[in-house]
């Protein structure tokens, strides 16, 4: 069974609330209605009802199972602008204001998570990642332990050709230019829960580098040791390698020699990128190159999942994000009820 359709299969055993805000294109709409009839996730579509029944009318989709939410026609509508109206508390928004934002179905979406009529969103297939991002920070909110909301891939090696099998977390490719040792060690234990969550494995990290162990001196190095440090502080257990280079991160014979003390042993199943400009290139090489499956942005380091999907996404990846969604939102309530 591939890593996705494990992933599906736990999302189904315990289905979470997803809503969606761009029921009237018919990717978002589709994946929609597939979850809602495979049963990974309870399925609210806010939108317009008209525009989100004429796309279903269009592609010949039932809405059976799936909930549509009009935020002019919603019961809950002027409850919500109130909610809005506190978490804006002195930024001049006045009531007629946010009776108009909580009109929109991006704010809507992410103010029934917040208010706890769902469990997550999901949105960006129209959206900006600015767009999505800035209205899940200021509306979800994050996570108290976190110093920043960053962004991750879930990268799927599942080829014939690929010589490590499995799934790996990169991180930050979409989200923080230029992170400081305290934010790249946010970024760092968030992606090690991402991992534990999603790929069902003890997180193995590697703080990527140019230098290894010290091979190096630099600024840029001592950053990534210093965040490596912080992120040993806060979790002692995890298995961590400091100041890394890619092939000591990823090919254990590599890491035996260069960094023989290493726990992670060159079996990293999380790569912590030192800035965006790595990052991103890093998880365009493997999707262009290696041909990994490169699923996200995903979100991380929120109160609730929010997650953000690329505007060339198929209805495949709308699913697929929607099953990751649903199993971020099942791990935090196992954790509220601990």
């Amino acid at each position: 069974m591939s890593i996705l359709d494990q992933l599906v299969e736990r999302a189904r055993q315990r289905p979470a609330h997803v809503t969606l805000c761009e029921g009237d294109d018919v990717r978002v709409l589709a994946a929609a209605v597939r979850a809602a009839k495979e049963g990974i996730a309870r399925i609210t579509v806010v939108g317009k009802a008209q525009d989100i029944e004429r796309c279903a009318a269009a592609h010949d989709l039932s809405l059976g199972g799936v909930t549509v939410v009009d935020p002019a026609e919603s019961p809950f509508a002027e409850d919500l602008a109130h909610t809005l109206l506190s978490l804006r508390a002195g930024r001049d928004l006045t009531p007629d204001q946010a009776r108009e934002e909580v009109l929109k179905p991006l704010t809507f979406a992410n103010l029934l998570v917040h208010t706890g009529h769902a469990d997550g969103s999901v949105s960006g297939a129209v959206h900006t990642t600015a767009d999505v991002v800035r209205s899940a920070f200021q509306i979800i909110g994050r996570a108290p332990d976190v110093p920043k909301v960053s962004s991750f891939f879930l990268m799927l090696f599942e080829k014939p050709w690929h010589t490590r099998q499995g799934g790996m977390i990169f991180t930050d490719c979409g989200l923080i230019i230029d992170p400081d040792e305290e934010t790249l060690a946010g970024i760092a234990l968030s992606a090690a829960r991402s991992a534990q969550e999603l790929l069902g494995e003890e997180p193995r990290v590697a703080m990527l580098s140019f230098s290894t162990a010290g091979s190096a001196h630099h600024p840029k190095v001592q950053k990534v040791v210093n965040a490596a440090r912080r992120v040993r502080e806060a979790w002692p257990e995890l298995a961590i390698d400091e100041d890394t280079q890619f092939d000591a991160a990823v090919v254990p014979e590599i890491c035996k020699r260069k960094m023989p003390e290493s726990k992670v042993g060159g079996q990293a199943n999380v790569l912590v990128f030192p800035d965006l400009d790595a990052g991103n290139i890093g998880y365009k090489l493997a999707e262009r190159l290696a041909g990994a499956t490169a699923i996200g942005p995903l979100l991380q380091g929120l109160q609730k999942p929010a997650n953000d999907l690329s505007r060339g996404c198929s209805a495949d990846d709308v699913f697929n994000v929607i099953a990751i969604t649903s199993l971020q939102a099942q791990r935090l309530k196992v954790a509220a009820s601990a």
